[in-house]
């Protein structure tokens, strides 16, 4: 019997107007997000030149990642979820006017932007776990899967374009527009959570006031082989093989540092997430969920070891397009995995785990990438983090059965049946 090829469910931004809400915000900020990436990678590689630099981004966004993801998930399981997202983007606006005050000043102090950056990571970090809740408060259980694959679908949307439009934003009117486009999507993403409901985690009261957490919110992590076996397939996949850092020393090694080049490394990705994406029907429903992760995780370390060993530019982005496809199946299925097995109660701290490992890991990857980069080569950097990452998930597998056996059930169970309902009477 021939398998059916199923295209991307728009359900849920039909059947859910605070989610279409959600899903829009969102997708403003990530495509601001990736303009800001951009802006920052370059300025700090014209300010320093050294892969030491651009690695360092990802230490001053991983740190805040770790701590802050963290607090946000103790708040998210105590107090009104919209309440924290709506203080975080406050904050997350402040450094994106910061950022683009400093460029206007022409600041030649690399500190100074790191720690604008830091800012405003932490922001995001602090109200991340509650906003990875909201899916499954807004959608019923059997469409949480295709939201999660909508908002990725979004994000690579914008790891696609949003590069190739910081490229011409800073050729064109320099960093200070780029780091105002950054502010104006952050404006947008305020504008979508305000619209929303109240979300209070379960056992908050009725007046909204803040409540002592279910106790064994981590431990839960580490007593579900399927939480923490995602998790650490996550974790070793991008700690270990993260390219980012290291796209402007192959750039500028193999071809003559031409900043459009730059831009396409990261395209690339995207072209390949984005269409993993559009086909994510088919992903979204299977019931293998740990063992599609571990498949696809596998996948990206092969290809980035390819991306590190690849010499003409169209075999160099097919690498990337493949690595990119691969972390697109692998992102939904863990956090479709991850939201569907954890309590409501002890969601706020699974969620900030997974974010912090989620994209904490990338950062700090990239750290990684740099340092051995700089006492190596890019290439044996990129080479010996794609196998590395692969042994990793390798031993994942090996030692944890039930995330390799692991399957969704055809109908999940509602966890958050009064949530939902809660938020149906919000919107009539």
């Amino acid at each position: 019997m021939r398998r059916r090829v199923r295209f991307l469910d728009t359900r849920p931004l039909r059947s859910s107007r605070p989610f279409r809400d959600l899903w829009i915000g969102s997708s403003a900020s990530q495509l601001g997000g990736q303009i800001a990436t951009v802006a920052v990678l370059a300025q700090v590689w014209d300010l320093t030149g050294s892969p030491v630099g651009t690695g360092a981004i990802g230490l001053a966004t991983g740190l805040p990642m770790v701590l802050f993801g963290l607090l946000g998930g103790t708040l998210a399981d105590s107090v009104d979820r919209r309440a924290v997202v709506r203080a975080a983007t406050a904050g997350q606006l402040l450094a994106a006017a910061g950022l683009c005050a400093q460029a206007l000043a022409d600041n030649r102090n690399v500190p100074l932007l790191l720690a604008l950056v830091a800012m405003g990571t932490a922001c995001g970090a602090l109200g991340a776990p509650a906003r990875r809740t909201f899916p499954v408060r807004l959608l019923s259980s059997d469409q949480v899967t295709a939201g999660l694959a909508l908002t990725n679908v979004s994000f690579q949307a914008a790891m696609l374009t949003g590069p190739a439009l910081a490229g011409l934003i800073i050729a064109r009117w320099g960093f200070p527009a780029a780091y105002a486009a950054q502010a104006m999507a952050v404006v947008v993403s305020m504008l979508a959570v305000i619209r929303l409901p109240a979300m209070k985690p379960e056992g908050v009261d009725a007046s909204g006031g803040r409540r002592r957490p279910e106790r064994g919110g981590w431990g839960i992590i580490l007593r579900r082989p399927t939480l923490w076996g995602s998790m650490a397939t996550d974790l070793s996949a991008t700690l270990l093989a993260m390219p980012v850092a290291l796209f402007p020393l192959v750039n500028e090694i193999r071809f003559d540092g031409n900043p459009q080049t730059l831009g396409l490394f990261l395209s690339a990705v995207a072209v390949g997430g984005i269409t993993a994406g559009l086909l994510s029907g088919t992903v979204t429903r299977r019931r293998r969920g740990g063992l599609v992760q571990l498949i696809a995780a596998g996948v990206w370390g092969l290809a980035l070891a390819g991306f590190g060993l690849a010499g003409p530019l169209w075999l160099a982005l097919g690498c990337l397009a493949v690595a990119g496809a691969a972390d697109t199946v692998s992102v939904v299925t863990r956090s479709a995995l991850v939201q569907l097995e954890t309590p409501d109660a002890y969601r706020g701290r699974v969620s900030s785990v997974e974010h912090v490992i989620g994209v904490a890991g990338p950062e700090l990857g990239n750290f990684r990438g740099g340092l051995l980069a700089s006492a190596t080569s890019a290439s044996f950097s990129l080479v010996a983090g794609g196998v590395s990452a692969v042994l990793a998930i390798a031993a994942v597998a090996a030692a944890n059965a039930p995330l390799r056996a692991y399957r969704t059930p055809p109908t999940a169970a509602e966890p958050t049946a009064r949530g939902v309902a809660d938020t149906a009477t919000a919107v009539g």
